[in-house]
Order: structure tokens, then sequence, then C-alpha cells
């Protein structure tokens, strides 16, 4: 592989900007980026790059001999380029993709076989409206119960965290009972959600396990997907850096006995329905490149919610993980449901990236605290429009 990406750029007479470019490069260093003149065409030798910050300090070049028109080519050529790394602020343009390939994957995929856990499911693929009296609407009462009222396949795509069962103090909400009554009303939630979700749409649940229990709830709600013939789509760990974790105890201290192994993160599983492919309008996609290549690296570094106590709910997760994940899966326009909803973290979301919702809690309590979020939401909506 070449040292650099080079780009050639021709015929834009560029020697008589040859010191006032030897300027403007001279901000970044000359193994990051730097230009040679070849016969009055441009060439430019690239490996990383902060993209935005170097188009945004060429926007603010003023010259009028012509430089500006020379370094918006230069940018355009540069924006151009859609395959690239990130490693941190810097787009990398040279060997950012070393892994080993796999010689003939697809044939071997077809011999190993796709999802074999998944194959003959009876799902329709025919995909439903739901009705309007449903859309944007906070429910209070037993998601089990009213999903029933849904048609099959009407929800694009579902985002939640069920309580953990760690006996955590909820409004409305016994936690902390035994785990085969706890796995069975969970589930009973989520068989509904797998009939309601479109025929390629997603659900995603963030869930941790409860170690000092030894029930790795995310396999058990995985293998319960996997059973019901879901695709299994991925993992997500969400690094909270919970460093108080660190410091509390170790179990056998010093001794191989029995030592108790600390967490600083939790996990979203992801499950697809009947397809791995969400259809969708182009024009509906809000995630940027960026976006797009820092979040397929299934690592999110995420600070945790720390408003609980004004929201009055003993465990929330942050906006920026919700919407995260919808730019990620899903498309403007979309319907999201919650049915452990609590106080409205994925339908507050939902409504500020443009997506309709369907949020479900048990808790009036909450609700009203979610509808108090959105109508905030709302606010800021109006607000942002005005300007």
């Amino acid at each position: 592989m070449s040292e650099y990406k080079t780009i050639k750029i021709l015929s834009i007479a560029v020697s008589k900007y040859k010191d006032d470019l030897r300027d403007f490069f001279g901000q970044y260093p000359k193994e990051d980026i730097h230009f040679e003149i070849d016969d009055d065409n441009l060439v430019i030798n690239l490996r990383q790059l902060d993209f935005p910050a170097f188009k945004n300090n060429a926007g603010l070049v003023r010259s009028n001999n012509g430089l500006n028109k020379v370094l918006d080519t230069i940018v355009e050529n540069i924006e151009n380029i859609k395959s690239y790394g990130l490693k941190g602020s810097k787009r990398l343009y040279v060997g950012y993709n070393k892994e080993r390939k796999v010689k003939n994957r697809k044939g071997k995929e077809q011999k190993r076989g796709l999802y074999y856990y998944a194959q003959n499911h009876n799902f329709s693929e025919q995909n439903n409206i739901l009705p309007e009296n449903f859309v944007n609407k906070i429910i209070t009462g037993n998601s089990a119960q009213v999903l029933k009222k849904f048609p099959d396949n009407s929800v694009d795509l579902i985002f939640t965290s069920p309580p953990y069962n760690f006996g955590l103090d909820y409004d409305n909400h016994e936690d902390g009972t035994d785990w085969n009554d706890y796995f069975d009303k969970l589930f009973s939630v989520f068989k509904e959600c797998i009939r309601v979700l479109k025929y390629g749409g997603r659900i995603i649940v963030n869930v941790q396990p409860l170690f000092s229990d030894y029930i790795p709830i995310h396999h058990i709600i995985s293998n319960f997907f996997m059973t019901e013939k879901l695709i299994w789509k991925g993992e997500i760990v969400w690094d909270k850096h919970n460093w108080n974790c660190k410091y509390t105890a170790w179990g056998s201290w010093k001794s191989p006995s029995n030592p108790y192994l600390k967490y600083t993160w939790e996990f979203l599983e992801i499950f697809s329905k009947g397809s791995l492919k969400k259809q969708g309008e182009r024009e509906n996609i809000d995630i940027t490149a960026d976006e797009f290549k820092k979040l397929v690296v299934a690592k999110w570094d995420i600070a945790p919610e720390r408003k609980m106590k004004e929201y009055g709910h003993p465990a929330m997760f942050p906006e920026n993980l919700a919407s995260s994940a919808m730019k990620l899966f899903s498309y403007r326009g979309d319907i999201i449901l919650d049915p452990f909803n609590g106080a409205g973290t994925t339908t507050a979301v939902a409504k500020k990236l443009g997506r309709n919702y369907v949020g479900i809690d048990i808790s009036e309590k909450y609700n009203k605290k979610a509808k108090k979020r959105l109508s905030d939401v709302q606010k800021e909506l109006t607000l942002l429009n005005k300007k």
C-alpha cells in the first residue's frame, strides 16, 4: 500500500499560488498532508486529516487572486473521498483497512449457512400501517395487553431497556422477583413486540447482566429472540466508564477461590425480523459519514444519565444512547416503540430526530414526565424553526 493517498488536480494553473498554498498547508504536519506542483497541476499527498477543521480553515481564507477557488477545489476533491477510517478527530485515508481478508467470503458464507437458527420462520413480509390513535402517543398500561391492539408488522424500531430485576425502586412495579416469573412477564411483552415489528424491523434491548446473581440476562434474552426466529444483528458494548465499581468488592481478595468480576459497561442486543435489510427512502437518512463510521464500531463510549433524580426514575439511559441507535438503525419518519418507556427518553429523542413514536409504561407518574419532556422538545423545535 502506498504511503499516501494521492489526488491529482488537473489544469488549474496553480504555480502562481505556490507561496500562498505553502503558507496554508504549513498549518498541517507534512506527514499528514502536503502538496506538490507537477507541470502546473496540483498533487495532494494525503495520509490523515481533521477534514471538518481543514474545510473550515479553507473557508476562512480571503483572497482576491483566485486562491479561494483553488482551495475550494482541493476541499471538494478531499470531500469526495468516501472511504476512510477514523482516529480521534482525524480521517485516516491510508492503512485503515489492513485487517486480514477472507477469500471467497460469499461462497464460504453460503456453505456455512447464514443465521441457521432463524431460517424457516413464518413472518409475513406484508407491513401494515399503525392506526393514528396509537401514533405519537404515551400510553399507560401493561405493554403485553396494550400491544395486542396493534396490527402485525406496524412498528419500524423497538428501542427499550426493561427493568433489570435488580431490586430498584420503580413506581408501580415490583423489581427483584423470582427469575422465572420475571422472564415469563418480560417474554410475554417481547412476543408481542416481535409480532408488531415490521418485516426487516429491528429490536434493540439495553440490558445489564446481574453479575452478583450470576444471571446473564443479555444471553437469556438473546436466546429467547433467536428461539423466536429473529436474526441476531449484533451486540454493542455501551461503556459508561463507571469507575466507582472498580473500587468495590473483589470477591475472594487476592485468591483464585472466587474472584468477583467487575464491569463498567452494559449491552445493546440487536435483532432483525425476517431480513437484515431495512427498507427506507434515502432522503430520510440523517446519519453523517463520520457518525456512521464511529457507530458501526460496536463499543460506544457514552456517559450515563446524570438527571435521574430530576425525573424520579432509578434507571435511565442517556439521550445520546437512544439517538445513536436511532440514527444507525432507523429512518426519519419511522415509528419507534418503547414498551418500557419510563420517564420517556426514547420518545423524547424520537421526536427530536423526526421519528414517530409510541411509549408504553405501567406508571402514570412516569408517563406524565414523559409527556412533559415531549412538550419541552416541541418548544425547542418551535424555537429552532423560528431562527
